[in-house]
């Protein structure tokens, strides 16, 4: 059987997210919809953190640059998914293929690694809220932004050259609506469990490293307000709080570990379930957990509605 990765002509074909519905124009409305409600949630975002000077703090900073990276992130995968399906195509080239996937694997890790750099940060305020200024200046929030940016794309490039330089020579259907290595690896002529240990290696970095940084954290915020001499109701507000965060920050932690998964574990309906979550839903639902619920972040907006209307 003829590899045809070899040709530079050849495409890849993506199926998997409507072509088991008999009626997808409902899916795609929605999709749609969310895809609006996240880039004008995060957009609106930046603009708050960007233009009320109160809102320019370490915890600002890091939400910003998380909305950034969600508007992003769900814009590399959404509107193809949407142009394909009125065009009624479904292909995309190597080269697309290979970009795509490093784009959504940087975009995916950095987000990882953001947030353990924002659940350090969380942890510095609320254990060592007096040495808070000292430990999060400005320069180090912005090394730490760069860093989580561009560790990320060093693994994403590793993962993305060694899955799209694999010989392949079976179907070119891909089961999934977007480019990523567990899919592609069910289509390679060679035993994928040889490169399996390297992906893992590598792509731990950006998934267990901040996972475990996340886990540390708050549980140290959880003992420090335990211990904390308030009232019921502030402790109570609090360890809900933290609990919140907590449950967010894992699920989406769980979210990512199906990039360290085997490939055979791997079912199409699960990483179609998974990609929608992290691709399309964590990107709307981050604003609204992270940030619209902050009486900071709700005095800025009426600021801008005040301002807007004058």
């Amino acid at each position: 059987m003829t590899k045809w990765n070899e040709s530079s002509g050849t495409e890849f074909f993506l199926v998997g997210l409507f072509v088991h519905l008999s009626c997808p124009g409902l899916l795609v409305s929605a999709l749609l919809i969310v895809y609006l409600l996240a880039l004008a949630g995060n957009s609106l975002m930046i603009l708050l953190i960007r233009t009320d000077s109160r809102l320019h703090t370490p915890m600002y900073f890091f939400l910003s640059q998380l909305s950034l990276m969600d508007l992003l992130f769900t814009s590399v995968v959404v509107p193809k998914v949407l142009i394909d399906y009125l065009l009624n195509t479904s292909t995309i080239t190597p080269v697309g293929c290979g970009v795509q996937m490093f784009l959504v694997m940087t975009l995916g890790g950095g987000e990882g690694l953001l947030l353990g750099f924002m659940s350090y940060d969380r942890y510095v305020a609320v254990c060592h809220p007096l040495r808070y200024p000292l430990l999060m200046p400005q320069v180090k929030c912005r090394r730490m932004g760069i860093g989580a940016c561009v560790g990320a794309a060093v693994v994403s490039l590793f993962n993305t050259v060694l899955t799209m330089c694999l010989p392949y020579c079976r179907t070119r259907e891909v089961h999934h609506f977007l480019c990523e290595p567990p899919a592609l690896l069910k289509l390679a002529c060679v035993d994928v469990s040889v490169y399996e240990p390297a992906v893992f290696a590598i792509s731990s970095f950006v998934i267990l490293i901040p996972f475990l940084l996340i886990l540390a954290s708050y549980a140290h915020i959880l003992l420090a307000i335990l211990q904390m001499p308030s009232t019921g109701r502030w402790r109570k507000v609090a360890i809900t709080c933290s609990s919140h965060l907590l449950v967010v920050h894992l699920y989406y932690g769980a979210a990512m570990l199906m990039y360290i998964r085997p490939s055979s574990q791997h079912s199409p309906g699960e990483d179609n379930i998974l990609a929608v979550f992290y691709t399309v839903f964590t990107p709307m639902l981050n604003p609204l957990i992270y940030s619209l619920r902050n009486k900071e972040v709700t005095g800025a907006l009426k600021k801008l509605f005040q301002e807007f209307w004058a």
